[in-house]
């Protein structure tokens, strides 16, 4: 069944049902099948912007149902962005959808998507990932343009005819205020936004109840996650996924046991190994794709990320993984998020710094904390503390947009008597 079949069959099976929940207005599985039905495609190849609104969900199947390949723009993209986006280009056989990823180069790559991997995608995250229902009410801040708010959001959502509530950027205070009034149980987002929600909540005294919270995107800190289901009472799944795969690769699931820092076992037929250099290969249609990403299977199938392959520090001969030393920050009770790389370095090649979001903390009280949980080698020599980190539209970390030059010219003229020890 192709993923054009997808709200059809959650029409006929729930026509009354709230399809989506947006603005404090409802619309139903039938209403939006109706949309669907009258939204015709201007182009066979079709770009198309997709703001976080019902309009969007209802072009975006239209167009596959009348036999459209949508290409998904965010409204952020820049003009030249979007010309990238819109140029011709012949689509292989089956291809639902085209999304493009940031290439080596600068030039976007672009990933072909079959209806095939899209459908199974989104149903093995309602079914079997999450376990969702029709009671199910699904928080959708993420982008419908990227491939976690597109199938793990909207169709993920529409698979197991449930509602989305949509709104059109993630705030903290207004998320919080839309979990109460449309009575959301499944909490969908980036570690950003789970932080995001828990400062609110701190704030407004504000601690609404959810079933579930399902976390992408980029690592989770296992404070954030600990923290979150205590203060919301659910249980948080991290997952882990790319856009060639059409969305999960692995996930943690409903009903089985999770580890610590793991992002679960291999989903939606995938399988998972390790490569010689301990980069994670994704076997994902006939394939395998190499994820750039550094990980670990342990004897049960978990899946543990080191870190981005290209984002490993290398210090003076030693290897020094970005996340571990971001776990170590962030478990700092005055700090929210961290960012880590490498910057540039004359005898060691690289030095380890950090970006900081925090309160009430000094960046050598944050050197002094981390220095005690890591390895000597591995501590950032520079701190500095900012008001927010750079990000792209889906949310994530922008690594390349920091400044490491700027980040260089902080190191203490003498290194550190520790050298690369």
């Amino acid at each position: 069944m192709t993923l054009a079949r997808l709200l059809p069959h959650a029409a006929e099976r729930f026509p009354d049902r709230a399809a989506l929940a947006f603005e404090g207005e409802r619309v139903s599985y039938a209403e939006l099948d109706r949309l669907a039905e009258a939204a015709t495609p201007e182009a066979r190849v079709l770009p198309l912007p997709l703001p976080n609104t019902p309009e969007s969900v209802a072009r975006f199947h239209g167009a596959l149902r009348h036999g459209a390949v949508v290409v998904p723009l965010n409204p952020l993209l820049s003009e030249r962005e979007i010309e990238q986006r819109r140029r011709p280009f012949e689509p292989a056989p089956g291809t639902a959808v085209v999304l493009y990823t940031s290439g080596t180069t600068g030039e976007p790559k672009r990933v072909e998507l079959s209806h095939e991997l899209l459908r199974r995608n989104a149903e093995y995250l309602a079914r079997n990932a999450l376990a969702l229902t029709e009671e199910d009410v699904l928080f959708g801040s993420a982008p419908l343009a990227h491939v976690f708010g597109m199938t793990a959001c909207m169709n993920a959502s529409i698979a197991a005819g449930a509602t989305l509530a949509l709104v059109h950027r993630f705030e903290p205070r207004a998320a919080l205020e839309t979990i109460e009034r449309e009575r959301v149980t499944v909490f969908m987002g980036v570690p950003a936004m789970l932080a995001g929600l828990l400062a609110a909540s701190a704030d407004t005294g504000r601690t609404p109840r959810l079933r579930l919270a399902h976390c992408g995107g980029a690592p989770l800190p296992l404070e954030t996650l600990r923290a979150f289901e205590e203060r919301f009472g659910c249980t948080v799944l991290e997952g882990y996924g790319m856009t060639e795969a059409g969305g999960a690769v692995a996930t943690n699931h409903t009903g089985r046991p999770r580890k610590p820092g793991s992002v679960g076992q291999a989903a939606a037929g995938n399988e998972l190994r390790i490569a010689a250099d301990g980069e994670v290969l994704a076997h994902v249609e006939g394939r395998w794709l190499a994820t750039g990403d550094v990980g670990r299977l342990d004897d049960d199938g978990y899946l543990f990320l080191l870190d981005r392959k290209k984002d490993v520090i290398l210090r003076g001969g030693y290897t020094v993984y970005p996340r571990e030393v971001e776990e170590a920050l962030v478990a700092h009770p005055a700090v929210r998020e961290a960012v880590v790389v490498g910057v540039p370095h004359p005898t060691l090649g690289e030095e380890v710094a950090a970006l900081v979001v925090a309160e009430g903390c000094a960046s050598h009280e944050l050197k002094a904390f981390v220095r005690k949980r890591v390895a000597a080698y591995k501590y950032p020599r520079v701190v500095a503390i900012v008001d927010d980190l750079p990000r792209g539209p889906s949310g994530k970390i922008l690594r390349r947009g920091i400044d490491r030059d700027a980040l260089a010219s902080l190191l203490p003229g003498n290194d550190d008597p520790l050298g690369a020890r």
